[in-house]
């Protein structure tokens, strides 16, 4: 599985209402979308309170089962619409060492994301096995819905991202962007 996310950081006077509406016309665009996990439209607004958020955001995070649905996204004509009203993202991916949702996923309305470097003395065994039971951990405690654990090679940095039903208790902790969930593109959504 490969993780995927992009980020656009939008002006303090964004009307971040045009990113809610595009959100809720277009997100159930992507429902039973081939090769896709999940996709999870993110916001964060500038000086909100639950967020802790420091500037506007709009950062949807994927999970794909396999590369070519990313490809297929990213080479299709859903992205190059995005293309024309942002420009073209700077896509992070992220090779996926546990990537798991609950049944209760849909009741998702606020998400976590931690980006952090891995260490080149860092053992990648023993740091791949601590994340992954990391992140079935958060899951079987009930403290998130979707939990993934993933690195990426190139600058060498790992991704733990959830997906909450509830805000996060400290959301100016260091490293971790707190996000809203607008709309959840999930298989077997009718």
């Amino acid at each position: 599985m490969i993780a995927m996310q992009y980020n656009f950081p939008l002006p303090a006077d964004y009307d971040m209402a045009i990113i809610d509406r595009r959100i809720r016309d277009k997100g159930p665009l992507l429902d039973n979308l081939p090769g896709l996990k999940f996709k999870a439209y993110l916001t964060a607004r500038k000086g909100d309170a639950v967020t802790g958020s420091r500037q506007n955001l709009y950062s949807p995070f994927y999970v794909w089962h396999e590369e070519e649905g990313l490809s297929d996204f990213v080479c299709g004509p859903g992205f190059a619409a995005l293309t024309e009203s942002f420009g073209r993202p700077q896509v992070n991916t992220w090779v996926a060492w546990h990537a798991e949702t609950s049944q209760d996923i849909r009741r998702a309305k606020f998400a976590t994301r931690e980006v952090v470097a891995i260490d080149a003395e860092t053992s990648l065994a023993e740091l791949r096995a601590n994340e992954a039971e990391a992140a079935a951990q958060a899951l079987l405690n009930g403290d998130a819905l979707a939990s993934v654990a993933a690195f990426e090679p190139t600058h060498w940095t790992l991704v733990r991202f959830r997906l909450l039903a509830q805000p996060q208790k400290d959301p100016a902790r260091s490293g971790l962007q707190v996000y809203n969930v607008g709309h959840l593109s999930l298989p077997g959504i009718a």
